[in-house]
């Protein structure tokens, strides 16, 4: 089932199934998304009631254990994937939640938000939680984004069971949280790249974080060469590349970026911002960084073009 984003999944899934009953969920994933919206927020829309167990660094399944009464319909989990909390932390394995969940008769619902259909381990960055997972650990229904990681347009997609999916379906909310065409055809388009094994190769977010550092360095040299025919001061630097989005937090990737020393650093990017089209570059040590791993091989022109005009508007 596909609505206009997590955030509404999310809403659906307790109005249909938690309305006027209690939800039980660890205080450490009360989070807050995009927007400044936040879970309980969410959860008091839908009209289900907020149980909230453990502490913020600690939470056992005997906390969740303990909340249930027979007023509670559902134990939630909420992916933290816009931030991370290290140290003295403890988080109750979703495993362990479903069979709390099918002792006492309840439904797991699992929020993992980023919507991660890749092992991004396999790049040299933290395992991001994969929906996949959730469904083989027995969570009754999983919400994701359609955009994030997964790389589409922006949905909210729940999975889940065929008698969750169906009750979710006949719920008056899901006529008016549904999306258009244009979102199905760009989702169904992102989602062939996935069943076709060749979303490194044409998903943009995962044609970014696959890169390899040879590509990347031979690329920034390539600018470099040109740029330098402009007069300008720059070089090729060892850098990080952070993947954003509201998905995985702190981790980051080795790059080979561009740097152009000028004498006003924040000057020259905020030109580069009123470009036609604006271009976004970071400032690290009074340098203007251009990272290659975030440019698509059709926009380097664009990109190229627009860095000379704004070194030509300045002499």
């Amino acid at each position: 089932l596909v609505v206009n984003n997590n955030a509404a999944a999310v809403m659906l899934i307790l109005a249909t199934f938690a309305q006027g009953r209690e939800v039980v969920i660890s205080r450490g994933q009360l989070v807050e998304i995009g927007g400044g919206f936040r879970v309980p927020d969410v959860m008091r829309q839908s009209g289900a009631q907020l149980v909230e167990v453990g502490t913020t660094n600690r939470t056992r399944i005997d906390d969740y254990a303990g909340a249930i009464t027979d007023r509670t319909a559902m134990l939630l989990r909420v992916h933290s994937s816009n931030f991370r909390i290290i140290g003295f932390t403890e988080e109750v394995p979703l495993g362990e939640m479903v069979a709390l969940g099918r002792e006492r008769g309840l439904m797991v619902a699992d929020d993992l938000g980023s919507g991660a259909l890749l092992d991004t381990s396999a790049y040299g960055m933290a395992h991001e939680p994969m929906p996949q997972e959730s469904l083989a650990a027995g969570a009754t229904i999983v919400s994701i984004s359609g955009d994030k990681l997964l790389g589409g347009p922006q949905a909210g997609i729940i999975l889940g069971t065929q008698a969750a999916v169906d009750k979710l379906k006949r719920h008056p909310l899901t006529r008016a949280l549904r999306v258009d065409k244009v979102t199905f055809a760009g989702l169904q388009a992102t989602l062939l790249h996935y069943l076709k094994n060749e979303a490194p190769k044409k998903i943009p977010i995962w044609m970014m974080i696959s890169a390899k550092r040879d590509d990347l360095d031979m690329r920034a040299k390539k600018w470099t060469e040109r740029l330098r025919a402009s007069n300008l001061d720059v070089s090729v630097i060892d850098a990080e590349s952070t993947v954003g989005g509201g998905s995985l937090p702190g981790e980051t990737l080795p790059t080979r970026a561009v740097a152009i020393a000028v004498s006003a650093p924040d000057d020259f990017a905020a030109r580069l911002r009123h470009n036609t089209p604006p271009i976004i570059a970071r400032i690290e040590e009074n340098r203007v960084i251009f990272d290659p791993r975030t440019v698509l091989a059709a926009e380097e022109e664009l990109l190229l073009a627009g860095i000379e005009r704004v070194a030509k508007s300045q002499d």
